[in-house]
Formats: structure tokens, sequence, C-alpha cells
């Protein structure tokens, strides 16, 4: 008996899928993010106003530096002071590569005064005119610049937050529907011939299969091997990367190295996609699946017992 075919979309169906996709993406967007940005929001002001009082509105940052820099909060603040803000990485680098490290800033004055330095000649003069301008500032102006630094702070936290979540749901998402499958996760694993895949009814997390990386490896009832990648674009735009440039490429390069009768790469996709993208992956012998109906991907792996 020959294997059973993956599944191709017609074009009506994969209209529907995105246009479902890309409601359900809305929805997330508007409504699970904004909890999130006004706890984050509410926590990061009162560590705002916290700071100014220490520091008497800024004008003492150099003597509390200790006190400041230690403080895991106050150093998250101490970085958005700047317009723009300063990455971690970026001030590190400003500095010398000196460590951010609050064991190692507590001892070490001449790295505590070098990033209250930085930090102050990159100052935003729009938020903090009263420190360029030697004065005290109102009380609208201490008001405004809490505000505006705990917003610059929650929305960033959120879109990282966005960023490093969404695909780890989506994997943790498959995993689970794989297990009350019956499937049995086994360790993770590098894939340099099928013989080192996961057995048929197995499946992995995170491994390299062959000389790619894939999200999930899953063992086939047939003995074939489905590396599936997980996908979440929010944008036409980002689609691109994320499906063609990114996934349809590791298909392409996992059915050369493994071949196509060994082989059913697949994408489990969330958000905004273009429909002829979505066709062109099919074409570069991708399946696609949907985050949101995660049954179908189940179906046709039970199909291949």
């Amino acid at each position: 008996m020959s294997p059973k075919e993956p599944p191709r979309w017609s074009t009506e169906q994969l209209e529907i899928d995105r246009r479902v996709a890309i409601d359900l993406f809305r929805d997330e967007r508007m409504k699970e993010p904004l909890e999130k940005y006004l706890e984050s929001f509410d926590h990061f002001a009162r560590v705002v106003e916290d700071l100014l009082e220490l520091t008497v509105d800024l004008s003492e940052l150099t003597t509390h530096s200790e006190e400041i820099l230690t403080n895991r909060d106050f150093l998250y603040v101490v970085r958005y002071l700047p317009g723009p803000m300063i990455s971690e990485a970026d001030l590190r680098t400003l500095t010398d590569d000196a460590s951010l490290a609050p064991t190692v800033l507590l001892g070490d004055r001449d790295t505590r005064t070098a990033i209250i330095e930085t930090v102050l000649m990159g100052l935003d003069r729009r938020r903090f005119a009263w420190v360029s301008e030697g004065r005290e500032p109102t009380e609208a102006e201490r008001r405004a610049a809490v505000f505006a630094t705990a917003s610059l702070i929650a929305t960033q936290r959120v879109r990282t937050d966005r960023a490093n979540e969404s695909a780890a749901d989506q994997q943790t998402a498959v995993a689970m529907a794989l297990t009350d499958a019956d499937f049995e996760e086994v360790s993770r694993r590098t894939v340099k011939n099928l013989k080192e895949a996961p057995e048929p009814g197995e499946f992995c997390r995170s491994g390299m299969f062959g000389s790619r990386d894939a999200d999930l490896i899953v063992g086939l009832w047939d003995g074939r091997v489905m590396p599936i990648e997980c996908k979440v674009s929010n944008s036409s735009t980002n689609s691109v990367k994320r499906l063609n440039n990114d996934a349809a490429a590791k298909a392409t390069k996992w059915v050369t190295e493994f071949g196509k009768s060994q082989t059913v790469p697949a994408a489990v996709l969330s958000g905004v996609y273009e429909r002829h993208n979505l066709e062109s992956a099919q074409q570069d012998d991708l399946t696609l699946f949907w985050a949101y109906k995660l049954e179908s991907l189940i179906e046709w792996i039970e199909s291949t017992r």
C-alpha cells in the first residue's frame, strides 16, 4: 500500500482558513494584550515615581547609583530614560562591555558611574526637560514623564512577550494534541539520518532535522517522519519571511536531504497570511495546518496507521 499523501488544500479552502485565522488574530491582539499592558503600565508607573522621588527628579542619579543599578526594576527603568531607550546589549557596549549583574555592580562604583553618565548623555530632553534646563519640574511635567515612560516600557514588554510566547504556545498546543492522540514525547535530538528520528507514535520538540532545526519532529505510524514548524505571522509582509523564506525553505531542504517518500514537512500556522504565499508554500512540499483546528493535523496523522 502506498503511503497516505499529505493534504494539499484548494484555493477556496486556503481562503476560508486564512480569513478565520486573521479574525482570531485580531481578537487576540485587541483583548489579551490589553490586560498585560495595563498591568505592566501600573507597575512601572509606580517604579518611575519611586525613582524620581529617590533621585530628587533625576538630579541625584549618580549619588544613588548603587541602590538604583542593583535593583532590577530601577535598572530596567533607567534604560528607558534616554530617547530612544537603550537595550541591555547596547548599554554594555557603550560602557566597555560592563556587566549589569547586581552582584558585580554592587562593588564597582566606576562602572555604575559610567552607566549613569551614558544614560544622562542620551536623556530624553522632551520627557525630562527640567534636567537639561537645571530646574525643578512642574507637577504636570513630572506626571507626564511618569506616564510616558511607563507607557514606553509597557508597550515594549507586551511586544516582547507576544513574540516570545506565540510560537512557544503554539508548539505546546501541538505537543498536547499529539499526546492526547496517544503519542509519546521523547527526548530532543539531532536527526542526521532517519534511524535517529522518533519512532512511529513518538515525537520530540526542538530538534535538528538534517541541517535545519524543527519545532517538533513526529514519527508517523507508517514509518515516515514529519518535521513541523510553528509559525505566527502578524502581517502579510511578515508571513513571507516566516512561511516562505523559513518554513518552506526548510521543507525543500528536508525533502532534498531525506527524500520525499520518507519525509512530510509541515507547518502549523496562525495569524495573517496572503493566499498566494500559502499556495507557494504548498508547491514547495510544505503541508499546511492551522493552529485553530489542530484536529485536522491529528486526523491526517491518524490516517497514516
